[in-house]
C-alpha cells in the first residue's frame, strides 16, 4: 500500500464497519436475504466465477493462499531489515506495517460477505425444504440410527474392497469429482436452489497439510472452488465432495452442508457415493445417540456389518495418524469463525445435521418423501 495515498487506506479501512453492518441488517433480514442475495444474486455471480475457476485443472484457491502467505512472510522480513537499518523509526515503520495489514483484512472480510457470507444469514434448509424441526426422543434417534445402519450395511455388501477388505472407489478419486453433480442435479428436482452450473471440486495438492490441520475440505469463495482433501479414506470423499459442493451453491452452516452431502449422495446413481453418504449420516446420528444414551449406541454398534466396521476402524486410525497440535489449532480456529459467523454452537454446530436427518425420516415414515 502506498504511502502517499493516506485517503485510499482510509477508504478501505471503511471497508470494515461497512462489512459488520452489513452482517447486522442481513442478521435481521433473512427473508430478504434468501429472496435476493442467495436466490438471485449469489447464484448468478457464483456460477459465473466457478466456473471461470473451473477451466483450469488445479485450485486457484491454493495458489492464492500460497501467495498470499509468501507475501505476508516476505514483508514481515522486509520490515525486520528496515528496523534493523533504521530506515525510519521503528515506530512508523510497524504502525504503517499494522495499518495494511487492517487494509486487507478490511477488503477481504467485505469481500467475504459480497462474494459469500451473507448465505450465513439466509432463511434455514428446513424452512426452504419445509422439514419440520421440533425435539427428538431417544427412542426417535435410536430408530434413526437403526434405519442408517441397515441402509449402510445393505449398500456396504455392492462395493468394491482393497487387500485389507477397506471400502475403495471402483472408479477411481478423480472419477468423484468429474461425477459429483450428478447428486445435486437429482435433488435439483426437489430443491431447485441445489441446481445449477458450477466448476468442477478441485484436489488440494497440500492436502497432507489438511489432514495435520484436521480439514477435509476447504469452500474457497473468493474464486467459488470447492478444494477437497484428497489424503482421506475413499469411504468419506464422495459426502466430503459433495459437503463443499452444498458450500458452492450458498449453504454456509455445516450441519445443512452436511445434511445436503448425505441428500445428494444418496440420489446420486453411483453406490460409492449413496454409501459415503450414508456413513457420514450415520457417524453423526449415532454420535448424538452416544451423547444422549451410550448404552443404546454400543448395542446399536452389533449391528454394523464386517465391511462397515473395517471403514470406520480404517477411518478412525487414519485421524489418529494427524493428531497433534495443529489440528487442535485449526479445531480452535474452526470453532471461532463458526461462531463468528453465526453459528452460535461452534464446532458442535455439525451434530444440528441430526435435526435435519430426523425430520426428513419422519417424513419419510409418513411417505411423503423419497
Amino acid at each position: 500500500m502506498e504511502k502517499n495515498n493516506p485517503n485510499l487506506k482510509l477508504y478501505l479501512l471503511l471497508l470494515l464497519p461497512a462489512g459488520i453492518i452489513l452482517s447486522y441488517l442481513a442478521q435481521i433480514s433473512p427473508t430478504w436475504i434468501e429472496k435476493n442475495y442467495a436466490q438471485v444474486f449469489f447464484p448468478a455471480f457464483n456460477q459465473v466465477l466457478s466456473r471461470t475457476t473451473g477451466q483450469l485443472p488445479f485450485s486457484v484457491a491454493e495458489i492464492l493462499v500460497s501467495f498470499l502467505v509468501l507475501a505476508l512472510v516476505i514483508s514481515i522480513c522486509r520490515l525486520l531489515l528496515r528496523i534493523i537499518r533504521r530506515q525510519a523509526k521503528p515506530k512508523r515503520l510497524l504502525v504503517n506495517f499494522l495499518l495494511n495489514i487492517l487494509v486487507i483484512i478490511s477488503i477481504l472480510y467485505f469481500s467475504f460477505n459480497i462474494l459469500w457470507g451473507l448465505n450465513y444469514y439466509r432463511q434455514p434448509f428446513a424452512a426452504i425444504a419445509g422439514l419440520e424441526i421440533k425435539p427428538a426422543t431417544v427412542t426417535e434417534l435410536e430408530e434413526l440410527c437403526r434405519f442408517l445402519i441397515a441402509q449402510a450395511n445393505s449398500l456396504r455388501a455392492e462395493l468394491e474392497e482393497d487387500q485389507f477388505g477397506v471400502m475403495q472407489l471402483r472408479a477411481g478419486r478423480e472419477k468423484v469429482f468429474k461425477t459429483a453433480e450428478l447428486g445435486f442435479s437429482k435433488a435439483a428436482n426437489l430443491y431447485p436452489q441445489l441446481g445449477g452450473i458450477y466448476g468442477r471440486p478441485k484436489a488440494v495438492l497440500f492436502s497432507k497439510f489438511l489432514s495435520y490441520a484436521g480439514i477435509t475440505g476447504i469452500y474457497f469463495p473468493f474464486t467459488g472452488e470447492a478444494n477437497v482433501n484428497i489424503s482421506i479414506p475413499d469411504c468419506m470423499l464422495p459426502a466430503t465432495t459433495c459437503h463443499e459442493m452444498a458450500h458452492q451453491r450458498g449453504f454456509a452452516r455445516e450441519d445443512e452442508a452436511n445434511y445436503l452431502a448425505y441428500l445428494s449422495c444418496l440420489m446420486h446413481p453411483d453406490p460409492d457415493f449413496q454409501y459415503s453418504g450414508t456413513l457420514l449420516a450415520l457417524i453423526n446420528a449415532m454420535n448424538a445417540l452416544y451423547r444422549h444414551a451410550p448404552e443404546k449406541a454400543l448395542l446399536l454398534q452389533e449391528e454394523y456389518g464386517e465391511g462397515l466396521q473395517r471403514d470406520l476402524l480404517h477411518r478412525r486410525k487414519f485421524w489418529q495418524l494427524y493428531e497433534g497440535p495443529l489440528e487442535e489449532i485449526s479445531r480452535e480456529i474452526n470453532d471461532t469463525y463458526l461462531k463468528a459467523n453465526r453459528q452460535a454452537d461452534g464446532i458442535q454446530s455439525y451434530g444440528r445435521m441430526v435435526d435435519l436427518l430426523l425430520a426428513a425420516y419422519r417424513e419419510k415414515q409418513k411417505g411423503t418423501t423419497p
